[in-house]
């Protein structure tokens, strides 16, 4: 295990870093990132270069025992470099310039993007590839995939386009171009998605999304190889930002050595209005299925965020030391903060680090550094363990992007409905890992497999044969909808899963905010909304029924007994208390611990390996929680007493059970 922290030695006059050095080691700090937006000091102009002062300060960090990864400065080039290849600069719906000034302005498709970052970075490897501080690299800084209209990204385009369908009568076909008079007679017709209309055709822009991802994740790959020929025994990862985003994280990170993430949870806890992009747990649990093993934090949250919206809530006492803990408890092995000292220059002057501006210790360090004092205590339990899940839910960049370009109804959102269903387990304290919804699924217990609204056919038989051979499936509205290019499929839905299901769907309602009645295993009366299918079952049995509307009672959610195992599909999207008394009913069927009594923002996560397995109990809410967990002869990793049941945990309590 690792701890450490974001800094920026070019920010600061070179006669205080000695003293940061050493209060970072006094802090228990071994790993500082450096230099991911730094280009215009690594290279002045063009073609000359000046290593000098991050050899310094890579000099003086290395002396107090401080391990370096370096980040590539693609993310901001400079503005010689703008000045002299504009056309490295991506360009909006209505080709006008994203300028310098803020940052990530730059084109993947542009070929000066690609041959500058080549030079700079082969000069930082081949500098930096035998130095025995630098440990890694960090490739660009939270690449997204900005939907960039350049010349370049057209040309780009259009091969991709050829690449794929080979012809434009297959093209036309594909698209269903027909409609609306928008047929192609040229290759040189297709262009990006000018004008930004959101009612363009729906296949044509779904590719678009894709397109714009694999460019992201071409640009990765190259920096990757550009990396690994000058850096033998230097690992390579990247920074991941928060969803929803267009490029698919799993392809972003084929090139990674491991996955990195930005982690910012709310600050202001009764509205994360200002945090939409950092989904709590789930953010964590995304992290980890993406390369399914270990992960660092690259920035955690140290201080008030501010900068692109009004700065948020001051982190309550025990927050920071607390959401460091519930990185580490699902699958976090180094825990870097952001930022070592709050900027007093530029933009985000208000995103506050370990130190405020004045630069002197406070309770936000003092925290900081309990939490690194008791990850070197547990840091020989932690080695060598992981998290491992009896559950699996179903991730899809695809799915998420159809949906947006098509909302459902009123409310309908993927990943907030994704959220909700990861939520119902949080709650229960059941853990889940979230993989690509192309992944092995096998050795998992139980599957969550929301919203297939693209059918994918590969995804389909795999599902099929792992119900077919024992395993529980949950299936949700809007599965079976369109094909992979997104076109409407002339099948009745669920379509190709509907006699896996048992059920067919006669109708649909998107109610949208019009909230319904349900009755679940006809007791529970609970409610749902945005979406209504109305189920005529086959061979499934009906285990809830609508009880509002013209279609009270008809079946809202099904059971049926498939092969030797057995699929669920949730017809509408339901309530938190109709999720988690489901969920609740599925897991007791099947065996797995369910905690119903958990207080809400208490989670639960196990890292397990080497014969050890770590229980982390983890209060996020400003109030003191009594926990009561069935587990005997439990004994507290971080004072090494005894825990008897139940136990009180501090507001931002934490605590972690070394289970016998």
């Amino acid at each position: 295990m690792k701890v450490g922290v974001d800094y920026y030695p070019e920010h600061w006059d070179s006669t205080i870093w000695e003293e940061d050095a050493q209060r970072m080691q006094g802090g228990g700090i071994t790993l500082v990132r450096l230099a991911e937006f730094a280009w215009s000091r690594l290279e002045p102009k063009e073609g000359e270069f000046d290593f000098a002062w991050l050899d310094a300060a890579i000099d003086t960090l290395g002396r107090y025992g401080i391990q370096v990864v370096i980040g590539t400065p693609t993310a901001t080039p400079p503005n010689w470099l703008v000045a002299k290849c504009p056309d490295i600069l991506p360009l909006d719906s209505k080709r006008q310039p994203m300028y310098p000034g803020v940052r990530l302005h730059r084109c993947y498709n542009s070929p000066s993007l690609r041959r500058y970052t080549q030079i700079i970075v082969e000069k930082l490897t081949r500098h930096y590839g035998r130095n025995p501080h630098v440990i890694g690299w960090q490739t660009d800084n939270e690449m997204i995939g900005n939907d960039s209209h350049s010349d370049a990204a057209n040309s780009d385009f259009r091969l991709w386009v050829q690449r794929k369908y080979g012809d434009l009568d297959t093209l036309n076909r594909e698209w269903g171009t027909v409609v609306w008079s928008g047929e192609y007679s040229d290759w040189s017709q297709i262009t990006t998605p000018l004008g930004g209309s959101p009612y363009l055709n729906p296949s044509y822009l779904l590719d678009y999304h894709r397109f714009c991802s694999d460019s992201v994740a071409d640009f990765n790959r190259f920096q990757a190889r550009l990396i690994r020929e000058n850096c033998s025994g230097q690992f390579i990862t990247h920074n991941l930002w928060g969803y929803p985003v267009v490029n698919d994280y799993y392809d972003l990170f084929d090139s990674m050595d491991f996955a990195s993430v930005d982690y910012y949870p709310s600050t202001d806890l009764a509205n994360d209005s200002k945090a939409r992009v950092y989904h709590g747990a789930l953010t964590l649990d995304l992290t980890r299925g993406i390369k399914q093993k270990n992960f660092w934090v690259m920035e955690q949250l140290s201080g008030t965020p501010g900068c692109w919206h009004p700065m948020s809530r001051m982190p309550y006492p025990g927050m920071i030391r607390a959401h460091a803990w519930q990185s580490v408890a699902r699958g976090a092995d180094t825990i870097v903060q952001f930022r070592w000292r709050t900027a007093r220059i530029g933009a985000e002057q208000f995103w506050h680090g370990l130190h405020d501006h004045h630069g002197k210790p406070g309770r936000r360090f003092e925290e900081f550094v309990r939490f690194s004092e008791e990850v070197r205590r547990l840091s020989p339990l932690l080695d060598g363990t992981s998290v491992i899940n009896d559950v699996a839910m179903l991730f899809s960049h695809e799915q998420l992007n159809a949906l947006k370009i098509q909302p459902q109804a009123d409310g309908f959102d993927y990943l907030a409905n994704f959220k909700q269903l990861h939520r119902a387990f949080l709650r229960l304290g059941i853990g889940t890992d979230v993989i690509n919804w192309t992944s092995d699924i096998d050795r998992y217990r139980l599957v969550v497999a929301p919203f297939l609204f693209l059918e994918n056919e590969a995804v389909v038989e795999k599902l099929r044969n792992y119900v077919a051979q024992g395993g529980t499936v949950i299936f949700t509205t809007r599965s079976g909808v369109k094909n992979m290019n997104n076109v409407c499929l002339p099948t009745s839905l669920p379509g190709a899963l509907t006699d896996v299901v048992g059920a067919v769907v006669d109708e649909y309602d998107p109610v949208g905010n019009d909230r319904q009645g349900l009755i679940l295993h006809g007791k529970l009366d609970t409610t749902c909304s945005q979406w209504c299918d109305i189920l005529s079952p086959t061979t499934a049995e009906t285990i809830a029924v609508y009880s509002t509307d013209f279609f009270a009672q008809r079946a809202a959610i099904t059971r049926n007994a498939y092969g030797r195992g057995t699929a669920y599909y949730i017809g509408s999207v339901l309530d938190d208390h109709g999720y988690r008394t489901l969920i609740g009913d599925i897991a007791a069927d099947l065996d797995l611990a369910v905690f119903n009594n958990l207080p809400a923002g208490v989670e639960l996560s196990v890292r397990s390996g080497n014969g050890k397995r770590l229980l982390f109990v983890l209060n996020l809410t400003n109030n003191a929680n009594e926990v009561q967990l069935p587990v005997a002869d439990a004994r507290s990793a971080l004072t090494g007493h005894s825990i008897a049941q139940p136990f009180v945990l501090e507001p931002m309590g934490v605590e972690v059970l070394l289970l016998e």
